[in-house]
């Protein structure tokens, strides 16, 4: 699962570069899985996301770190 001031600047970055809805990203954090696969996988999983949304998840994430 996702977790505090990064969850909001990714949930930010999903919603408005990745145009998922509240209600998408809901649906994910509802499922028990969640907390134990990494959050842009299981996006990719219900089909909330294609392969380039992930990957460009994925690079946001990695900049997130630096």
């Amino acid at each position: 699962m996702i977790s505090c001031n990064s969850d909001t600047k990714l949930i930010h970055f999903l919603q408005n570069e990745i145009n998922l809805s509240t209600d998408d990203i809901s649906v994910v954090l509802k499922h028990p899985e969640s907390k134990n696969a990494p959050f842009p996988m299981l996006l990719w999983q219900y089909g909330l996301v294609n392969i380039e949304e992930l990957a460009r998840i994925f690079d946001w994430l990695e900049k997130q770190v630096l």
